[in-house]
């Protein structure tokens, strides 16, 4: 298994492989994380040399991980924004 991964503004896409198969791509809001049932073959993704491309992971739960740190480093900083202006 293998995932390209692109992270957006408002949107993050995944195209998936399974034992040589391709899974074809997913394309979810920025808030959501990945299921097996968001992959469609029809879809065509990113090109890989677009700047939102994050790179390679080896299982979708390994990008809802990254997707999860993600959310929570900008949680952190919004918060520590808050917290400099108020002082």
């Amino acid at each position: 298994m293998g995932f390209a991964l692109w992270v957006g503004e408002n949107l993050n896409w995944a195209q998936g492989t399974h034992e040589y198969r391709p899974m074809g791509t997913a394309v979810i809001a920025r808030s959501d994380l990945f299921r097996i049932r968001d992959f469609a073959r029809h879809r065509r993704p990113p090109d890989r040399l677009d700047q939102t491309y994050v790179g390679l992971f080896g299982s979708l739960e390994h990008v809802n991980q990254f997707l999860r740190s993600q959310a929570i480093e900008k949680k952190l900083r919004g918060r520590e924004s808050l917290t400099r202006s108020v002082i």
